[in-house]
Formats: C-alpha cells, structure tokens, sequence
C-alpha cells in the first residue's frame, strides 16, 4: 500500500483530498494540519508520496528525514519552496498546479488596484469610525492609465484582458513576449525600464528566482512616476520590502498592495502558529512590512489573491490526480 501524507490541510481540505482518491485501497492517506518541517517529518517518515503548501519548506534537512520519498506534489504553481537539487539528485519527482487560478489572482490584483486608486482603505476606516467626510479621499481613473505588466503568463496574460476592458493601455515585460495578447488587446513588449518609467501602475506576475529576487528594488523605484501604484502578488521576495516603505515614506511612490511579502509568515496567524520558531531575517522583514501597513496609502493581505472556493479545489484535485498519475506511471505536471 502507497503511504501518502499531506499536510497544511484543514479538515474540508482533507474532505476534498479523500473525496479525489475515493475508496482505492492501493493508497493510504494521512493528513496533518502542521508545515513539513524537521519538527513534523516523523508522520512522512514512511511516505513514498507528501502534499504540501508553499508554508512548508522542503529543505535537504527535511528530504533527509523521509528516506522513502518518491514524490512532492505541491500545492501550488511555484516551487521555490522546495529544494530541487536534492530532489534531483535523489530523484525524486516535483510536481506543481500549473493553472489554477489566472482569474482568481489577477482578478483579486485589479481588486487592489481600484482600492488603491478610489483610497478605499482610508474610505473604509474612516467610516467604521462613523465619519462620512469625503476630504482627502479623491481619487483618480483607471480609465486611460498605463498599466504595466511585469510577467505575461497565465495570470499576467488575464491582468492585460482586464486592463484592456478597464480601457488601459496595456504595456508589459516578458523574456518571451505572447504576440497573441499584442494582437487581441493592444498589449506592447518592451524592456523591464521603460515599464517601470512609463507606467502608472505596475503589476508583478513572476515566479521567485535567484534571477528575480529583489526584481524591484530600492534602484528601480527611483525610475518609476511618483503617483505610481505598485502590485505583487506574485512572490514576497520578488520585491525589496525596505525599498518600498522608504519609498512611500518619502512620497515617491503614490501608492503599494502588497499580497505577498517578506516577513509575511511572522504577521498570518496560520502560518505563525504553525511555526516552532522564526528566524532573525524574517523578523526583520516584517517590521519593515508594519512601517509599510501603517501607510494610508498602502495595503497588505495575507496572500489570500488564490483564496476562493473554487480555486482551492481546482489546486486540490489537481494535487490529488498529480500522485495518482505518478504512481500509476504516467506522471503529470512534472517540474523541471
């Protein structure tokens, strides 16, 4: 019998994950609400197979815990989380969600950028505080702006439909540029400074690489308009979190919704309680992110642009099929 553990998994997630595999006896499954740690390998020291989220970080230390591994299916479209090289070297097979939420994220992304434009989290606080004054919560048109897409795959390439239906022009920078989004929304190619320099907003849809950490950085943002509005919900790492809090402290960045973060696991409650103990670094971060969270300008949420009902189950049946194929001999979604 195949020895499958997932973790990170609540109990309707778990519901879902059984559900996939139905009654097949050729598998048995073990759930854990807890990351994949040193702490919590000892319930995968048997597993050939494990399901997790980008919480857990599958580092040589805890490959080395689960002897028998022959799978990782994540979560997840990124895979940063996971240490290839040993995977590779022990040739273990990664597997990933390539597609399970291009409308899901870019929609809950363009979300931020009409709260960022319309001020909606001064709006909202200022009500919950019973004051109905409309001073200092002028706003400004999505409609004619320049929104600047730093990565065009699956979520991007959704970014430049809704851009082109807000009627935005549409720019945008990718090593390969989709000619396809070119001829059916007007988007135009160009290299990674004149987005930065020409758009109004700036929107990041890249997977986090030795290649893209700290993508915008303190540099960078030194070249963008000073009424610009900034968007990741990609990776926290992809952005320079100190960078942007000096940036809008001294007004050269009009605005910031950051979904993703560093030092995001030290402020979501989930993957706090989680965690036996934090690092030094990720301390750091979030304090810089706070400076960050107190700005009227600026908004944060607990990477929750993939959180709809129908996404989680897109990712959970995915997952599920992705180990069923692998042990059936017919691996799918193979990372590489």
């Amino acid at each position: 019998m195949t020895k499958v553990a997932f973790f990170d998994v609540d109990e309707k997630e778990q519901t879902t994950l059984s559900r996939v595999f139905g009654k097949e006896e050729a598998y048995e499954l073990s759930f854990y609400r807890k990351s994949l740690d040193t702490q919590t390998a000892d319930g995968a020291k048997d597993a050939e197979g494990i399901g997790i989220f980008i919480q857990s970080r599958i580092t040589q230390d805890v490959l080395g815990l689960l002897p028998r591994l022959k799978t990782i299916a994540t979560m997840s479209t990124g895979f940063d989380h996971i240490d290839m090289d040993t995977c590779n070297a022990r040739n273990i097979t990664v597997c990933n969600v390539p597609s399970y939420g291009d409308n899901t994220v870019a929609e809950y992304a363009f979300g931020l950028i009409i709260a960022l434009a319309r001020k909606l989290k001064p709006t909202f606080e200022r009500v919950g505080r019973g004051i109905f004054s409309r001073a200092g919560l002028m706003g400004t048109d999505i409609r004619g702006k320049t929104l600047g897409l730093i990565g065009t795959g699956r979520i991007g390439a959704h970014m430049a439909r809704l851009g082109w239906a807000f009627g935005m022009k549409v720019i945008a920078y990718d090593l390969r540029p989709d000619n396809a989004l070119s001829k059916e929304f007007g988007v135009t190619f160009t290299n990674l400074e004149d987005v930065l320099q020409q758009a109004d907003v700036i929107s990041l849809h890249v997977p986090y690489l030795p290649s893209t950490h700290h993508l915008i950085n303190a540099e960078r943002l030194r070249r963008v308009k000073p009424t610009a509005l900034l968007l990741n919900t990609s990776r926290g790492k992809v952005v320079d979190t100190k960078a942007v809090s000096t940036a809008l402290r001294e007004g050269r960045l009009g605005g910031a919704a950051l979904d993703t973060f560093e030092g995001e696991e030290v402020w979501i409650e989930e993957e706090f309680l989680k965690r036996d103990e934090l690092a030094a670094i990720p301390l750091r971060e979030a304090m810089e992110s706070f400076s960050i969270m107190r700005s009227e300008s600026a908004i944060l949420t607990p990477h929750n642009a993939f959180n709809t009902r129908e996404a989680m189950d897109r990712i959970l049946i995915t997952t599920a099929e992705n180990l069923k194929a692998y042990f059936s001999g017919n691996p799918q979604n193979v990372t590489h």
